[in-house]
């Protein structure tokens, strides 16, 4: 398991902006599931390459279903979903993607106009739908990837991608693998 550590230098937000390019050349219609974390709990990180996502849990095994304290958690944020273009570009190396926080990252188009709220995915043997809870980062973001990148997400261009990622919930039950095909079926 990984600790939440930052041992990179961050990024300036002239070379965040720099990595746009990159980032829009993301498959719309189809892609690639390229990462798969559960955390178990605070501030703990397990890579999977096999993951299984449940109705009622999310993904199998990740604290989701447990943050809400003594409310429900809001089934409306049972997934945070990260393109996998800007995860790279934020992190700078691959290690360093799960710090973001998200469970799933795709190589797709995450923006709004390409993956609106009620749009399904199709993962593995499971598909999720796009929710409109927003996903915007948080105070660990910060200290993970440093100020400009939360800016760089939380701009106008970066919320127009959703360069922070996505919500979703599950909508079908079954097995996800590293390497899947992600493919929009609705929306």
């Amino acid at each position: 398991m990984a600790q939440t550590t930052s041992d990179s230098q961050h990024l300036t937000l002239d070379e965040l902006h720099a990595g746009l390019d990159e980032i829009r050349r993301a498959p719309h219609d189809a892609g690639t599931l390229s990462l798969i974390v559960r955390r178990p709990d605070v501030d703990e990180r397990e890579q999977l390459e096999v993951g299984r996502l449940d109705l009622d849990e999310g993904l199998v095994g990740d604290s989701w279903s447990r943050r809400g304290g003594d409310r429900r958690p809001d089934p409306d944020r049972q997934l945070n979903v990260m393109n996998a273009r800007a995860a790279a570009l934020v992190a700078q190396s691959p290690e360093r993607w799960q710090l973001a926080g998200d469970q799933l990252f795709l190589d797709l188009d995450v923006g709004y106009a390409n993956l609106p709220p009620g749009t399904r995915l199709a993962i593995g043997s499971a598909a999720v739908e796009v929710t409109a809870e927003p996903h915007t980062g948080c105070a660990k973001f910060v200290s993970r990837f440093g100020v400009d990148a939360m800016k760089f997400v939380n701009s106008p261009v970066g919320r127009e991608l959703n360069l922070r990622g996505i919500c979703a919930r599950v909508v079908e039950p079954g097995e996800i693998r590293v390497g899947d095909l992600v493919r929009k079926v609705k929306g």
